[in-house]
């Protein structure tokens, strides 16, 4: 009974040749950064019209072209109820000024806007934009929607 071995080389004993070395991949792989980037584009499409004020509210529709904000701004919105809301939080009609007053002591300096429902009482939203205007704050908006054509 006989065994052979074969042999799995040029007859060197399985040795490597010094002098030939592989070449290094210098490539950049993007193909993952290219899936993160399309995740995260997704998610913040979805995510995006999520960030609007909370108060339901029916704006009014105008011609006007929309305004370039960086901060945070403030807003008081008055529903078709009548309600009044700083930001997101109700409050009275005779609350809206000093709130309005200790924000302004914190260092905001910005325009303060106002939201109403297009169904909301006139007189209403009068009266808030009077009281805030009577305590001095001259920079005031009204929030409307932009017209769509057709």
């Amino acid at each position: 009974m006989a065994i052979s071995v074969a042999s799995g080389g040029s007859g060197r004993g399985g040795r490597r040749r010094r002098g030939r070395r592989t070449a290094l991949m210098s490539e950049i792989n993007v193909t993952p950064f290219v899936d993160v980037m399309l995740v995260l584009l997704i998610i913040f499409m979805v995510a995006a019209p999520l960030l609007t004020v909370g108060v339901p509210i029916d704006l009014p529709e105008t011609q006007a072209r929309a305004l370039n904000a960086d901060t945070q701004p403030i807003t008081v919105s008055v529903n078709s109820d009548g309600q009044i809301y700083l930001q997101e939080t109700e409050i009275p009609l005779d609350e809206v000024v000093p709130k309005l007053q200790a924000i302004a002591e914190a260092g905001y300096e910005e325009r303060i806007y106002v939201r109403a429902d297009q169904s909301a009482d006139y007189g209403t939203v009068m009266r808030v934009m009077a009281r805030i205007s009577a305590a001095g704050f001259r920079n005031l908006g009204l929030v409307t929607l932009q017209e769509q054509d057709g």
